[in-house]
């Protein structure tokens, strides 16, 4: 048979592949990617933040800065009136944003009334009932026997905690939190409105705090024992020598040299926000969205979901009953 008359079966080539046919070794494994790339472009993804710290601390603007939308609750349910609620409530909001064809859902769950009492004795508790509910309800939707396809994930995949900017050290409140809450959830503290502290008050401040969470043992995300190798230590130790990120939020925008920038504006000057030397939240955004989102859902799963999952039938070994019973 000549070349011309040889069959020819042509293969659908998909957006993105490369021509392989004149790579006589070549076998097609890297694929994979490309058809990964595809499905999670079509499910779409999942993030489920929640925001910890005493009002006034600037909560919702900085979640608005962090996602340019207006995705915090007293964004979208604005109430003038509000006031401080006498115990902890529990408010979660959902967005779907979509960004250069990405869509995502994202979930904000708001504390209100954390921190605001004059006697805050375990504050916590409500706080860490609703990560164990959702752990539960996940959990419930895992040993069904006709689970669905893909379970509804409202599982706290991280939680950002406000310390106020006073530029002396923690109070027994931040200590007692993110000691219970660091065993069963990512937590990420933050200096609120850094812009209140000098360069050097926001260094001591840091510095402080840092060996206040090592005498305490806690653990905050990234947490050195979950590092996969010695390229992710190296990273996430840069990250460690910066926790916490001391941020600004804002979302009014102006002009600064010709270019908008996010930023505050004082008699003294513009503080931009997106700035690293001005304040942190770059750092801090980048973490959370850019380069380290899905290994805080993986931690999530894998390591506290896990862990409340292996004690929770652990208690149906010992009573059936428990596993269907609680809520």
């Amino acid at each position: 048979m000549s070349e011309s008359a040889k069959p020819h079966h042509p293969h659908p080539q998909g957006k993105g592949e490369k021509n392989h046919g004149s790579d006589f070794s070549y076998v097609g494994i890297d694929a994979i990617l490309e058809q990964m790339r595809r499905k999670a472009m079509k499910q779409g993804f999942e993030l489920n933040i929640m925001v910890v710290g005493q009002s006034g601390l600037g909560k919702s603007t900085l979640m608005n800065t962090l996602f340019k939308s207006k995705v915090s609750r007293k964004s979208v349910q604005p109430d003038p009136e509000e006031r401080i609620p006498k115990t902890i409530e529990i408010k979660s909001i959902s967005h779907d944003i979509e960004e250069k064809g990405v869509r995502m859902k994202l979930t904000v769950i708001d504390t209100p009334g954390f921190g605001d009492q004059i006697n805050n004795e375990n504050c916590w508790q409500p706080i860490m009932k609703f990560i164990n509910d959702q752990y539960e309800a996940y959990l419930q939707e895992e040993i069904n026997i006709n689970r669905k396809k893909r379970i509804p994930d409202s599982r706290v995949h991280c939680c950002i905690y406000f310390i106020p900017p006073t530029g002396h050290c923690l109070r027994p409140l931040d200590v007692e939190f993110m000691r219970r809450l660091s065993k069963v959830v990512n937590i990420v503290p933050v200096i609120a409105k850094a812009d209140t502290l000098t360069l050097e008050e926001r260094d001591f401040f840091k510095q402080t705090i840092r060996e206040e969470l090592r005498a305490n043992g806690i653990d905050v995300y990234p947490q050195k024992e979950f590092d996969e190798d010695a390229e992710d230590r190296m990273i996430n130790d840069k990250i460690r020598e910066m926790i916490p990120f001391a941020v600004v939020g804002s979302d009014q925008e102006y002009q600064v040299n010709g270019k908008r920038i996010l930023g505050r504006k004082t008699k003294w000057g513009t503080i931009e926000v997106e700035n690293i030397a001005h304040c942190e939240f770059a750092y801090l955004r980048d973490l959370l969205i850019r380069t380290h989102m899905q290994n805080i859902k993986d931690i999530t799963g894998s390591i506290h979901y896990e862990m409340y999952r292996v004690r929770r039938l652990n208690e149906s070994n010992a009573d059936p009953s428990m596993l269907v019973t609680r809520k």
